[in-house]
């Protein structure tokens, strides 16, 4: 198995790629290797390969990379060896929370129905008078809401 990288350039955040989602994902500091990074670069590459450039993809870039972070922490435990303690289960409520955000975010993305620019472009089909009944006897006031048919 090939050697793993982990760079961060704090000067590419803004251009789409690694260094934005480890900037986004608050997963900065490289210096340690895998012991202090959540994802290799490879990892980040291979989530972010296919990206389209629209805002939903790069939600769902942001919920895959997520997931793959915690499912590579979800076996790290809380340890306690006397005075030393290692809460790293915290670490991973804080990764929890930032998904259940993410989620949510695309949910109320997705539920939101949008019109079709085509269809902005067209007369409208509703019209004033177009329910109306030539008919209709109005006898009182013009806007009953039953009124007789003349036989």
């Amino acid at each position: 198995m090939p050697d793993m990288t982990y760079t961060y350039n704090p000067l590419l955040i803004k251009a789409r790629g690694k260094d934005q989602m480890r900037f986004e994902m608050g997963d900065t500091y490289v210096d340690g290797g895998a012991a202090t990074s959540a994802l290799a670069d490879e990892e980040y590459e291979n989530i972010l390969y296919a990206l389209k450039p629209e805002r939903k993809a790069w939600l769902y870039a942001k919920l895959y990379v997520l997931e793959a972070i915690m499912f590579k922490l979800s076996y790290q435990v809380d340890t306690k060896i006397d005075p030393l303690t290692y809460a790293l289960g915290q670490r991973a409520a804080q990764w929890q929370a930032l998904y259940d955000k993410i989620r949510a975010q695309i949910l109320a993305s997705v539920g939101l129905p949008s019109m079709d620019a085509k269809a902005m472009c067209k007369d409208p089909y509703f019209f004033t008078g177009m329910q109306e009944n030539a008919r209709v006897q109005v006898r009182y006031n013009p806007y009953q809401p039953f009124r007789r048919m003349v036989t």
